[in-house]
């Protein structure tokens, strides 16, 4: 079977499916690994180290009439979508939820679509292969530094000759992996630390990190399926805006990582709780997207200072800011997946598989997943 590793074409995007090092395991298991000229780059990972390890470097053209599998970050669009062959295998973070569409017509072409958005992340067998989780730690470690460089003070408690500089006061909203990654990276450097989230059972995580757990009295715990969060009922959102606003006021620099998966990202911050923030106060909006944010004011992928000089920033894609890193572990990720399907040096497409049934989008011409089929339904 030959695998193909695509150049990364979505603006922005400097991560690669594949690094060198994770190329061991899968030559080993009978596979023959194809690099599209340039695919590393970004990550500062040039051909010749892809060569060494055993892969080969072939055009574009080229990986997309050879590759059994083809393998990526982004998910494919444009001329990529429509470069895929009936019979082809195209894996990585397709979002299918956001676009039924695309997978619709990748079935249309024949095409196995799957994506690594959907692995079942509770389930331990599965957790080798867990992409979400392991980008989102990169995104709150790279959160925080860029939070710490628009902040135009101390993080740490510093005392000079010139006077004590007291420490920021940081609220983390949202306690998934990016939000303990977050917490863990402010209290290195030295921030005082709250956080919150709807789940009741993140109260014990947050704490054993060092930080100080937010207890609203107006939410009830909101612990949902696959260890997401429900999305909370309109009277709920508004008692938790409302509560929420008089911690937000006091600090110094917010964080928010909540989301709900296939749907608009609840929002927390709102406009009114920015105008009671302090100036020089930083927000950083991790759940910022083309469908909104979890702040108000938020723009994806903008920079927005208010009147009250309070600097918001929506970053959409932290993990490509730390490319060779976020690559690292997104190919040990996708390479554990990888072997999961390999039997006998070819694709072995099981839909009784737990992991399989969760991640196969499309397969034999056919949208199979059925959250994707009733994305399909909505959208059409």
């Amino acid at each position: 079977m030959k695998i193909g590793v695509v150049r990364e074409r979505a603006p922005n995007e400097r991560r690669v499916a594949l690094v060198p090092d994770a190329l061991k395991q899968l030559l080993g298991a009978g596979t023959e690994v194809l690099i599209e000229h340039g695919a590393g780059d970004g990550a500062a990972l040039p051909d010749s180290l892809y060569e060494a390890a055993g892969a080969k470097i072939v055009d574009r053209a080229t990986l997309y009439k050879e590759a059994d599998v083809i393998v990526r970050v982004q998910k494919p669009d444009g001329d990529d979508a429509k470069s895929l062959r009936s019979g082809q295998s195209v894996v990585g973070l397709l979002q299918p939820l956001f676009d039924p569409q695309l997978m619709a017509a990748l079935a249309a072409q024949g095409v196995t679509a799957i994506s690594l958005d959907a692995i079942p992340r509770t389930l331990s067998r599965a957790q080798s292969m867990d992409v979400l989780s392991s980008q989102a730690n990169v995104g709150g470690y790279r959160a925080v530094l860029i939070a710490a460089e628009n902040y135009g003070r101390y993080f740490p408690l510093l005392t000079t000759a010139a006077g004590t500089a007291r420490p920021a006061n940081v609220l983390i909203l949202g306690i998934g992996v990016a939000g303990l990654q977050a917490i863990a990276t402010a209290r290195r450097l030295g921030a005082l630390v709250k956080a919150y989230d709807v789940r009741s059972e993140t109260k014990e995580q947050a704490e054993s990190l060092g930080a100080q757990f937010i207890v609203l009295k107006s939410v009830a715990d909101a612990s949902g399926a696959g260890g997401y969060a429900r999305q909370l009922t309109p009277e709920e959102q508004v008692a938790q805006q409302t509560e929420l606003n008089g911690f937000i006021s006091s600090m110094d620099v917010v964080i928010t990582t909540a989301q709900v998966p296939g749907r608009r990202p609840p929002v927390l911050v709102t406009a009114d709780a920015v105008k009671q923030m302090k100036p020089g106060s930083v927000i950083v909006d991790m759940a910022a997207s083309a469908l909104g944010g979890n702040v108000e004011l938020s723009k994806p992928d903008e920079t927005v200072v208010t009147d009250n000089f309070v600097t918001i920033l929506a970053p959409t894609n932290l993990p490509a800011t730390m490319p060779a890193g976020a690559s690292q572990f997104y190919a040990r990720n996708l390479s554990a997946f990888l072997l999961h399907f390999l039997k006998d040096g070819a694709m072995n497409i099981d839909l009784t598989d737990e992991i399989s049934a969760a991640t196969v989008i499309t397969h034999g011409g056919a949208v199979v997943q059925e959250a994707t089929k009733k994305a399909l339904e909505t959208a059409n």
